[in-house]
């Protein structure tokens, strides 16, 4: 017999949140506690109503510190919180609106909250949202991603005055390599005052060489004051028990908040992540149907899809994989693709093969081009003057790519969280969107195993016959001999 795994609490009896997002907004004067001045600003920003995750989430955050940020409720250290819900279901909103909130009646500018995200694209997506919601209330985001020079970043975040080294940021969005840096050499960037700590794409954060990086984190904020010559009223130490004298000094709390669209259900690693009493808020569980019985088939689901999705495969041969996605785009007409390949020259071969070939306005992108590069190809792509994006991994996670109506994977890919955050960048935000794969026909029985095993039971079979390519077969050939001259 199977062993059940046994899970903590928290993960085992989770907080549900609905996963049908159209049918369940919720107006945003419904959600309680909300600030009238960030109302009117969702209100500016086209947002009358919440997303089923930001409805629960955000009254959550906002309580834990409804007693100012000192202390938690009750005089209790507030609990982190864990967010697993798929991509597009608003996540970023549902810590940008709390955090601003708590930290509107700051007097003194310190780092007080500290985003950490796994690439560049996605820390100035985030940081975009923050400016929308600080502008106007003297709160400072800055953002530290490596593309400006370090000292430039240096002189953002600190400003040295005769008194000694003052803070220039409350908000700090940066990814983990150049924060690590700020943390051990820039002289009075201190975290001593850091109230929230949110990871976002947390499990890449804990699979990646990044653990590091957070217990760098958590020693900065844990730091003794001492040595930076001030005597602060407000000790900082590692919690413990409660006893009377660990009561005597208010800390102010380090709460952690996590999110990710497949969040680890691997306790070994979550201990990693050292987290206090969590609250875990998911929208990864099973649908009750009519009657009240849970539908079988989900119990052991891992993993959400978008629910406007559609998955199809398409069983191939090497030969014939090029020559389907020409058929998709230019006799199928599809447009609008995000075309996914396992790595960076195979993103670019198909490129070049693609515009060899002509009739499709194409473009790569991967970690090759220059940032500023990325972010035009980006915005044609959203405009609609690109029809095909040819891209990498590194793209998929948790960029939010405007109307994406087809992802195309062109090399099948070797794990399920692979898949689902790549097909994840369609069907955002209640849309519809469609799926295929371009499954070699070896592989066919391993990656329909994969889904199996995590649940996904709905992905159609869908051949295309050899005729229909054949139209295409002698431009094809004069575009490979174009493409061999271009790789020489």
């Amino acid at each position: 017999p199977q062993v059940q795994p046994f899970l903590p609490q928290w993960l085992a009896q989770p907080k549900r949140v609905q996963k049908r997002i159209k049918d369940n907004l919720c107006p945003i004067r419904d959600v309680p506690g909300i600030h009238p001045r960030l109302l009117k600003k969702l209100q500016m920003n086209g947002i009358d109503s919440f997303f089923p995750v930001q409805a629960e989430v955000i009254p959550a955050i906002l309580q834990s510190a409804s007693n100012g940020y000192l202390v938690g409720r009750g005089g209790y250290r507030p609990k982190d919180i864990c967010v697993s819900a798929p991509t597009g279901s608003g996540k970023t909103l549902s810590f940008v609106i709390p955090i601003v909130q708590v930290l509107l009646d700051r007097v003194v500018c310190h780092v007080r909250a500290l985003v950490v995200l796994p690439t560049k694209e996605l820390a100035q997506q985030v940081s975009k949202v923050f400016n929308i919601y600080t502008d106007g209330t003297g709160l400072k985001v800055v953002l530290i991603t490596g593309q400006k020079s370090f000292a430039k970043e240096q002189e953002m975040l600190v400003q040295k005055k005769v008194t000694g080294y003052c803070s220039l940021a409350d908000i700090v969005v940066a990814t983990p390599g150049r924060l690590t840096d700020h943390i051990n050499q820039t002289p009075g960037f201190s975290l001593t005052q850091l109230r929230f700590l949110i990871v976002d794409e947390a499990d890449r954060m804990i699979d990646d060489m990044h653990q590091n990086c957070l217990n760098q984190i958590v020693k900065a904020a844990f730091q003794g004051e001492n040595h930076s010559g001030s005597n602060m009223v407000f000790q900082r130490t590692k919690p413990g028990p409660i006893t009377a004298a660990s009561s005597c000094s208010p800390q102010i709390p380090l709460q952690k908040l996590l999110f990710s669209a497949t969040l680890t259900q691997d306790p070994e690693k979550l201990q990693q992540l050292d987290l206090f009493q969590p609250r875990l808020f998911t929208s990864v569980y099973s649908e009750k149907n009519g009657d009240g019985t849970e539908t079988e088939q989900d119990t052991n689901n891992k993993y959400t899809l978008p629910e406007g999705l559609s998955q199809c495969y398409v069983p191939c041969d090497l030969n014939s994989k090029p020559l389907l996605l020409l058929y998709f785009m230019l006799t199928m007409k599809f447009t609008r693709v995000l075309c996914f390949t396992n790595s960076r020259e195979a993103s670019h071969r198909l490129f070049l093969l693609v515009q060899a070939f002509g009739g499709v306005s194409v473009a790569e992108f991967s970690s090759r081009l220059a940032p500023n590069e990325r972010k035009r190809t980006m915005k044609e792509f959203e405009q609609g003057k690109i029809q095909l994006l040819i891209s990498t991994d590194a793209t998929a996670r948790g960029i939010d790519v405007k109307r994406v109506n087809y992802v195309i994977n062109y090399d099948a890919p070797q794990f399920i969280r692979t898949y689902i955050h790549r097909v994840g960048r369609t069907a955002r935000a209640g849309e519809a969107g469609v799926a295929f794969s371009l499954v070699l026909r070896i592989q066919e029985r391993r990656f329909l195993r994969m889904l199996r095993d995590a649940g996904i039971r709905d992905i159609k079979k869908q051949p295309v016959k050899g005729n229909s390519l054949k139209p295409l077969v002698q431009q094809y050939e004069g575009a490979l001999c174009k493409l061999e001259k271009t790789v020489k």
